[in-house]
Order: C-alpha cells, then sequence, then structure tokens
C-alpha cells in the first residue's frame, strides 16, 4: 500500500551523451578586495555541469559552496575567470542578460522555503509561472512533488517537508533547465529530509532537469551522479557514483 505523501517509483535513466550546460574556467571571487577583512570565497574554480546530473556539493561551512552555486545561478558574479551556460558567456553579461537567465533558466531552492503566508500552495507556484514564458500548470508541479491533495492549504496548514516541496514545485513550474538547492534538507529532520531528497530526484529523473544540491552531509552524496568535494574554495576532489542510491534509503 503506498505511504501518505510517497512518491511513484522513479524509472531508471541514462545521462551518456549529455549536452554540456556549464563551462566555468578559473572562477575566483573575493570579497572586500584590498582590505584588511579581504575574504577568497572561491580560489581558481574549474568546472563542468550536464544535462540531466544529479550533482552533489560538498563541504564544511565557508567552502564556497554557496559562493559557487550563486555565480553559477547568475545571483552573484565572479572577481575573476569566465562562465559560460551552453554557448553563452555570463561573466561581464549585463543585469538584464542575467535577469533573463534566472527566469527562464533556473530555479532556485533554499534552506528556508520563503513561502507567501497570504497565499495557498497553489498560489505560492502560480507567482513563478507569472514570470515564465511557457510555464507548468501549478497543478502539474505539485503533483511531481507529491502534493496533489495539499494544493489548497495554507503555509501553516503543512509540514516543514511539505512547505519546501511547495518551494520545489515553485522552482521547476518555470520549466527550467537548472535547479540549484542550497542545504534543502537542513532545517529538516531525516525522514522529511528524505522526502524532500525523493522530490528533487524526481524532478531531475522525469524532467531531465540538471540538479545541484549543496550539502555537508556525506550521505546525500550517495543519492548522485557526481560528487564534488570543495574546500578553501578550491575543488578538492570529484567522483562518479557508480550506481545512484534511492534517496529512500539513505540515512545520518
Amino acid at each position: 500500500m503506498k505511504k501518505e505523501n510517497e512518491l511513484p517509483i522513479l524509472n531508471e535513466r541514462k545521462i551518456e551523451g549529455s549536452s554540456l550546460l556549464f563551462r566555468a574556467s578559473g572562477i575566483v571571487k573575493v570579497y572586500n578586495p584590498g582590505m584588511e577583512t579581504e575574504v577568497r570565497a572561491l580560489d581558481g574554480v574549474d568546472l563542468e555541469l550536464f544535462a540531466g546530473e544529479l550533482v552533489v556539493l560538498l563541504g564544511a561551512s565557508g567552502s564556497g559552496k554557496s559562493t559557487l552555486l550563486n555565480i553559477i545561478g547568475g545571483l552573484d558574479v565572479p572577481t575573476e575567470g569566465r562562465l559560460f551556460y551552453r554557448d553563452e558567456e555570463l561573466t561581464g553579461a549585463d543585469d538584464d542578460l542575467l535577469t533573463q537567465f534566472r527566469r527562464s533558466s533556473v530555479g532556485f531552492v533554499f534552506q528556508f522555503y520563503n513561502l507567501i503566508p497570504s497565499l495557498t500552495a497553489r498560489e505560492n507556484v502560480d507567482l513563478a509561472s507569472e514570470i515564465a514564458p511557457e510555464p507548468m500548470p501549478s497543478e502539474e508541479a505539485l503533483g511531481l512533488v507529491g502534493l496533489e491533495d495539499r494544493m489548497d492549504h495554507f503555509p501553516s496548514q503543512l509540514s516543514g517537508g511539505q512547505q519546501q516541496r511547495v518551494a520545489i514545485a515553485r522552482a521547476i513550474a518555470k520549466r527550467p533547465e537548472v535547479l540549484l538547492c542550497d542545504e534543502p534538507t537542513g532545517a529538516l529532520d531525516v525522514k522529511t529530509g528524505i522526502t524532500v531528497l525523493e522530490a528533487i530526484d524526481r524532478v531531475n529523473r522525469d524532467l531531465g532537469t540538471l540538479a545541484v544540491v549543496i550539502t555537508h552531509n556525506v550521505a546525500i552524496a550517495e543519492m548522485a551522479d557526481r560528487v564534488i568535494n570543495l574546500s578553501g574554495g578550491r575543488i578538492v576532489s570529484m567522483r562518479r557514483n557508480e550506481e545512484r542510491r534511492p534517496a529512500s534509503s539513505l540515512s545520518w
């Protein structure tokens, strides 16, 4: 019997031959340059990300994970280096181009849900649809994260995990090629966190969305295609998992 809020079993998928979405070369990010409090958050990062991958970025607090994610997503710009999305160079792009890139190509999920309390789940998702050229119906987006029966509930009527899944539905309603998740389970208990990871996994598999998940939780790395470790603003190791473990099998 299917448990409450349990997501359907996912189909297996292959990513061989996937197209290159992002290419980062020599990315450096310095905050307060030239000052006594200068912080070198990224120190020469080279990275390629491909369509359909699920990538986990691992590292301790201060390792540069969030800075890298923000640069990839067009929320921040590097001090040095170059970043390409497909054939478009994002480094040096003006605000209008970066805004269009964020609106059309990238969905963001953060540790805290940032839902509007006075709007239902459906209405929160509809907000993202308003800025997208070909949005997904909010009912479809919420169905993908297993919330078909919670569409007309307000955030106060939802658990933390359900609210995070609404945030995922809101992010994917734009039909983005890229889903960037910054500690999406950081505020959740293990059981609830696994439900959220199952939703991210399903979006990645069913829609072919590149999903990049930031975490300091080593256990989550087992569900990824690739695992990238950062320390001191540098990539210190990278590996490809021979097999992706389902989120339901994880524990921490």
